[in-house]
Order: C-alpha cells, then structure tokens, then sequence
C-alpha cells in the first residue's frame, strides 16, 4: 500500500513537469511571465502549451507491451509447483539507476516474463543522447503505468531525438541503492530530507552529482508547496513572483496553480491578467469538472463584462445542451446581485428572466429580494414592489420590508411604507433612515394625512429618540395645518436645537412666531439670521420654497384691506415645495429629482375682504353668500384651503353673478391650493369666468396637472401638460426645468441637455444641476 502511494505521489509530479520543461523561455512568454530576476511579472498573454503526444520516435516501442510485462511483474505469482516460492530475489524490481556517467552500465538484461519482439532491419539510428532515464526505469519497477507513459513524453519532449528503450523494466543489475531512496523521499513529499540525502552524499562522494532531473523535479515540487502556501496566507504579490520563476508550474496538469495564480492577479489590481489565466483553463484544458469549477470561482472574482467573455468559451455537450447549464441558475444569481449593487449595470435579459423563473417555480425569497432591489435601482418601481411583496410573502425580512418601503415611498405611499418599516426600524442603520424617510414623507403629504393618534405618537417617539431633523421640521408644517401654532412652533425649536442651521425649520419658526404675536421671539429670529436668510429677515412671500406642502400666511399688518375692482396678488395656487429631495435607498444612495417650480401667482379683481376675523370655525352655510365669499379669502389667507372650498360653496349661492364669479374663481384656486387639479377645473365652471381669469386658471391647472404627473413618475404625460401650457403662455424657468428632468428620465439626453444649457443661460441654479446630472448619466466616469 505505501509503495502504491509513493508512486502515486511521484507521478502527479511527473504529469505535470510533461510539458512545463519543454521549454522554460517558451513558457515565460507564453505566459507573459518574466524570469525570476524581474521584480514585478505580469501575466501578459496566456498562449496555448500543447500536451506531448505518445511517444512516436521508436517504432519498436511497444507501450502495451511494457504495460503487460508491468501487470505481470507486480501481480503475485501462482506458487510454483511441489509448494515452493519463487526466489524473492527474481521478483523483486531493482532500484532506479543513477544517470549513465563515464563508468560503462551493463547490457540490460531481459526478463524471463515476456520476450522483446524482434528488432525490425533498418537504417543506422542516429546516435542516442546522453539522457537520465531513472525515473523512467525508478516508475516502470514500480509498476506505474501512467507515469510511465508521462515520463516517456516528457524525456521527448525534452530530447526530440531520444529514442525510449524497449524494455524499460530491463534494469541494470548494479542499482544505486542510495539514489532509489532520494527517489523515495521525493515521491513521500519529504523535500527537505531529500535536500540533506543529497548534500549528504556529496559531501561523502565528491565525484558523484545527482541526476538532473531529480533536482530540476525538486525544484518544482518545492516551487508548488511555496506558491500554495503563499496564496493560502493571501501573499498575493509572492504568488505572482513563484509563478514567475517556476513557469512549468501553469499548465492544465497544475490546476488548481493555475487558479491561484489567477486569483493573485485580480487581487493585485489585474483583473485582466487574471481573466487571461481563466481563458487559457478554457482554450486550453478539457476535464468537465475542472471547467465548470473554473467559471464558478472566476465569478466569485470578475465582474458581470469579463464573465460575459469567458463563458463565451463555453463548448457544446453531445446532448445538444450547453456545458455550463449545470450552474448557470447560480450564475443568473451571481450577476443580479451585481446588478443591484450597480445602478448603470445592464443584465441581459436571458439572466433576469431565468430567475424571475426560479422566484416563480421555486418561491425562494432571495430570488424575490435580488429581482426587487434589481428593479428598484433601476426606478421600476411597481416591478420592485411585486418583487418584495412577493419575498416578504414568504419571508417576512428586514431587507424584504426595506426594499417595499423604499418602493411605496417612491409611490407617494408613505403611510404604508411606515408601517411596513416600524417592526424593522432599528434592524441596522439602513433600516433605520428608510424608516425616518418614510416618516418624514408621510409628514409632508399635501393635503395632510389624516393619522391615527398611535401613529403619530410612535412617530414622534422614534423622531426624537434619533434627533432626525427632516421629520421634526414636517410636524411643524403638519401642525401648522391643523392651526396647532403653539406645538408647531415647539417642533421647529426642536429641529433648531439639533441643527442650529436648518433655515427652513427657522423660517417655520419665525412665522409661526408671527402668527402667535411673539414680535420679541420674531426679532430675536431676525437677528441672528441676518445676512444668511433674506426670507426670514424681510418675512417675504416665500412660501414655494417651503420643505412641505404648506403655505405660510402672510406676515402680520403687511396686506391691508383691499378696495372692490382692485387687484392684489393671491397666494400661490401651487402649495408644494421646491425641491431637490433625497430619498434614502441602500448603500446610501442619493436620489435626485428635479426640482419643483412653484405656481404662477394670479391677479384676482375681487370686492373687499376681511384678512382677520376667521380664525374661529363657524359653519358658512349659514352666513350670507357675500359675507361667506369674504370668510373664503380670509380662510386662504391664512392657508385653510379646504374650510375656504365651503365657504366658496355658499358663495355660489349668490343671486349676484359678480359674487358667484369670485367664489368659483376662489374655489378653484383653493383646490389648487389643496393640490386637487381635477376638482379645480370643475369648480372653475361653476360661474362663467372672463377670458383673462380662465386663461390664468387654464394655465395653472395644466402647470399643477404637470407636476403631479411629473410626481407620479409619468413622464411623458408631463411633457404633453407643459406642451399645452405653452400654448396659452410663455414657459417660465422653473418650468423648463422640470421638461429637461422630463426629457433625462426618458433618457432624450440631447433634448435634455439643450433644455437645461438655455435655462442655466438665464442664471438658474436648477438648470446647472440638471446639466450635471446629465453628464453623471452620460459619462459617469469623467465625473468620477
């Protein structure tokens, strides 16, 4: 069993060194390797080393001969007759001779077994090199077949002209004992012991020199144990160099040399000399498992493009299937993982489709996750949304309830994505700012949500356990819409207390302060933002660049009551806030969305008004239409859009058609203002309206119809609003704006850069943006 071993041992070195000492220089240039000496090789090209053929320059060489003599020898022999044994002397196989030196060997002698056959009459032979064939005879005593046949190959490879004797078994008498140990301890693996055995008997025998081979063989096998050592410590750099110095080590008998090699040079920053590496196993080698395993560890390491290159190697099977099949499910995985990590990452669609096949067929909620966070970085959101319902349908997950909370948000659904998310808020920090986001959406809806009293307690629980700003800041606003000043104005101190610099909090603030007569708290305000807020300042009409969806009344004493037939400006129709708004995505990703324009404002010729005396809820239907059209200004005024609808209401009623003109006209607005453009065009024909009024009206109604659709994702729809509002009047920047992000999410970036470059001409700060943002789309890597 041990001398089995020993040589199997031997031979898997001796396989290996079959083509790798052919021709040292060959290899290195093969391979792109540079010689030992070169401080930093590289894999420059990986060419193709043929294996050697069998051995074809002895026609009297009989290969399955010499396998026959070899089964003979090593198989036990029957007893010979009257119970005697045969002489042990006779079956055993001699020790594997030193390489011929000047001392003449005698005639090999043939054994009894089997007969040479006759040599055939021929011309003289060329003569012999002088060629060290102990291993060749070292492998054949031992009755190894395989690395008999391996030896041949590699000594004519080495020596085109040398001609394999015809009986390999036929060993000389005279065996050197003391090499057939060295032999031994090489096939053991014990190169250290065999370095000592070596020295040993030349320090005893100055005349002797070891056979060649057997160091060159050392070499290698002492190269080999280095370089796995290396990779197995991640000393990738040393890998490259042992490679570099023991080229006879890369070829397809060596593979799993070959896989560290190529594993060093992609974590050494050359990705593309490790994808060559990958490619030569392909071109080169054809055991079907060492193929497969090759794609599924170069996956592991090269991205999506260079796989694309590799697994074009891929060759047919006899049944007509492809020969990576067996694991190309795993694969689709792999790249749609990188796909979800990369948003500018196209997967083909054979890879998507086979795993939204596998999620169907095989319900795996990790499938559901890959194709929704797959969909959601590519802003698919409705596709993200099945997915991740679909996975938390089968496993209910932090990652699952993250991936559809991010989704609903993007939906403009942020109450469910709060509840979705609540259970898992504190999961990590990702889930943790998805649900603070999905709070602060849900704050900031237009017309305000209408929230159970748990739900906004447990908001404003985690809101302060976080310190998170953006969401203090939206209860403000909420309050502010509920005429709930007093704990509006705690929630925006709240926010200036953890971000001393947040203006829009500020500016909620000192209005706030305004509306609940705090002149001392509104100056103290002004004061210390002096120089950074023209706004809060001058307390001016700056209500579209709120962060909600609310719009602050006007500061006190600065409208005075207005004469009939004379025109005022009215609040902006349009309540919700320019913007550039984040949304919190995995990986803490950045969402840019254009920003919102703000609504024109309009000239409304209207009789006298009251700017106070509506702060109290009384029910308008039972004032008189003209007292209840002056309660519908006053209640606009102080930014009651909807109590303002009712009051409008029984305006109408007014046998006055002057009266009724005005409160169709407020009712309109003051559905605009609640962000309801559908309810705004139908009020607008309650009363016939002038031909100026309803084309300011027209053109409102199509501006907020743009935005909402814009909103809602649809993009085209957009375009086609604004193409209509263009016709009744002049586009204004803001609006421009909004059709180049039109034009960018439907990937027109020619149409979109042209938009943008003459809005930034007039000096808009969103255009230049927006003109960044098509340049991050188009050439990402110049931005980076």
């Amino acid at each position: 069993m041990k001398s089995s071993l020993v040589a199997i041992s031997a031979a898997v070195v001796v396989a290996t060194l079959v083509t790798g000492l052919k021709d040292r220089a060959a290899l290195q240039e093969k391979f792109g390797l540079g010689a030992a000496g070169k401080p930093a090789p590289e894999l420059m090209m990986m060419g193709r080393i043929k294996p050697t053929d069998a051995p074809a320059g002895n026609p009297e060489f009989n290969a399955q001969l010499v396998a026959d003599k070899i089964e003979a020898i090593t198989s036990p022999s029957p007893p010979a007759p009257g119970g005697r044994e045969p002489d042990a002397a006779a079956s055993q196989p001699s020790a594997p001779p030193a390489a011929p030196q000047t001392v003449a060997q005698p005639a090999p002698v043939t054994l009894p077994i089997v007969s040479a056959p006759p040599a055939p009459q021929r011309a003289a032979a060329p003569a012999q090199p002088a060629v060290d064939e102990s291993a060749l005879r070292y492998f054949a005593s031992r009755g190894d077949k395989v690395r008999l046949q391996a030896e041949i190959s590699r000594l004519q490879a080495l020596y085109p002209n040398w001609v394999p004797p015809a009986d390999p078994l036929a060993v000389p008498q005279n065996g050197d004992k003391q090499l057939e140990a060295m032999w031994q301890l090489y096939s053991d693996g014990r190169y250290a012991e065999l370095r000592k055995a070596v020295a040993d008997r030349q320090a005893a025998d100055a005349g002797w020199q070891p056979p060649a081979d057997l160091l060159d063989r050392l070499d290698v096998a002492e190269g080999r144990a280095r370089l796995v050592n290396a990779s197995d410590l991640k000393q990738y750099a040393t890998v490259v160099d042992i490679a570099a110095a023991t080229p006879s080590l890369l070829t397809c008998s060596e593979i799993d040399v070959l896989w560290r090699v190529a594993e060093a040079f992609i974590q050494t920053e050359r990705a593309q000399r490790g994808q060559d590496a990958y490619t030569y196993i392909l071109k080169n080698c054809t055991n079907p498992a060492e193929r497969q395993a090759t794609v599924e560890k170069a996956s592991t390491l090269l991205a999506y493009q260079p796989m694309q290159a590799l697994l074009a190697l891929e060759r047919p099977a006899a049944d007509g299937s492809k020969e990576f099949d067996a694991i190309r499910d795993n694969l689709a995985r792999r790249f749609m993982a990188e796909g979800d990590d990369e948003p500018n990452l196209a997967i083909a669609p054979d890879y998507i489709a086979r795993l939204e096949k596998l999620a169907e067929t095989q319900g795996l909620a990790s499938d559901a996750l890959l194709l929704g966070w797959y969909q959601l970085r590519r802003n698919n959101d409705a596709d993200a949304e099945k997915w991740f319902r679909a996975a938390r349908a089968k496993q209910d997950s932090a990652a699952a309830s993250q991936g559809l909370a991010l989704a609903l948000i993007a939906r403009k659904a942020p109450e469910e994505a709060e509840d979705v998310m609540f259970r898992w808020r504190a999961d990590s920090d990702d889930a943790t700012s998805t649900y603070l986001a999905a709070t602060a959406n849900l704050m900031a809806l237009q017309p305000p949500a209408d929230l159970a009293e748990d739900v906004l307690h447990r908001i404003a629980g985690e809101v302060i356990a976080r310190k998170y700003v953006p969401t203090a800041q939206q209860f403000g606003w909420y309050a502010r819409s509920l005429n709930q000043f007093q704990t509006a104005a705690r929630w925006f101190e709240t926010a200036l207390a953890w971000k001393p610099d947040d203006e829009p909090s500020a500016y909620g603030l000192v209005i706030t302060r305004e509306q609940l007569s705090d002149r001392k708290g509104v100056l103290d305000l002004q004061r210390a933002w002096a120089g950074r807020s023209s706004r809060i300042t001058n307390l001016e009409d700056t209500s579209s660049l709120m962060p909600n969806a609310v719009t602050p009344p006007p500061a006190k004493g600065t409208l005075a009551a207005q004469q009939p037939a004379q025109p005022t400006q009215h609040p902006p129709a349009e309540p919700l806030p320019a913007e550039r708004r984040v949304i919190l995505q995995p990986g803490s990703e950045v969402v840019v969305r254009a920003a919102r324009p703000s609504m024109e404002t309009v000239n409304v010729p209207r009789g006298p008004r009251q700017t106070r005396g509506c702060s109290t809820t009384i029910d308008a239907g039972q004032l008189k239409p003209a007292d209840a059209l002056s309660r519908g200004w006053c209640l606009m005024d102080i930014n009651r859009p909807m109590e303002a609808i009712s009051a409008f209401e029984s305006a109408l009623q007014s046998p006055s058609r002057k009266v009724r003109e005005d409160a169709a006209y407020g009712q309109s607005l003051a559905y605009l203002r609640a962000g309801l453009s559908g309810n705004a065009a139908v009020a607008a024909t309650k009363a016939p309206q002038n031909r100026q009024r309803a084309a300011e009206l027209q053109v409102a109604i199509l501006a907020d119809r743009a935005l909402s659709a814009f909103d809602a994702g649809r993009y085209r729809e957009t375009l086609i609003y604004l193409d209509q509002r263009a016709q009744l009047q002049q586009e204004r920047i803001d609006l421009m704006v909004l059709r180049g992000y039109c034009y960018l999410n439907l990937k027109m970036y020619g149409d979109a850069t042209r938009i943008f470059e003459a809005a930034a001409a007039t000096g808009s700060r969103d255009a230049a943006r927006g003109l960044a943002d098509v340049r991050n789309v188009t050439h990402p890597d110049v931005n980076d």
